[in-house]
């Protein structure tokens, strides 16, 4: 059963950076894409970034050109830069295994997620 454990959120000021990880067991890590998602308190949960096996991504367009997705397919880890960070990014943010053209997370277990705050 695919398992996620997210980590690397906290408390940043507005403009400043975090990265996030998130280690994955239970699946063939390397043939899944993995996607980082995030959830602003009162709304739905929605896709930041995406990766591919071989490493081809994409980006939300609020994330592109301030947050970039990486990934060890030999740590089985998937990793998530932020910079410029602004108060709207606040949520918390989940990893899980993207399948479909819709980029939908494959599995129905989610990590407990990593908190991100962006407070002055």
């Amino acid at each position: 059963q695919a398992h996620f454990v997210e980590s690397g959120g906290g408390l940043v000021q507005p403009g400043g950076s975090l990265t996030l990880s998130c280690q994955v067991s239970g699946i063939f890590f390397d043939r899944y894409p993995m996607g980082w998602y995030r959830q602003i308190s009162g709304k739905e949960r929605e896709l930041v970034a995406a990766i591919t096996g071989n490493g081809t991504r994409t980006h939300e367009p609020f994330a592109r050109g301030r947050f970039t997705i990486t990934r060890d397919n030999g740590k089985a880890t998937v990793y998530l830069q932020m910079t410029n960070l602004k108060f709207e990014d606040t949520a918390v943010y989940y990893c899980n295994a993207v399948c479909g053209t819709g980029l939908r997370p494959c599995f129905d277990t989610w990590g407990q997620g990593t908190q991100v705050t962006v407070s002055s």
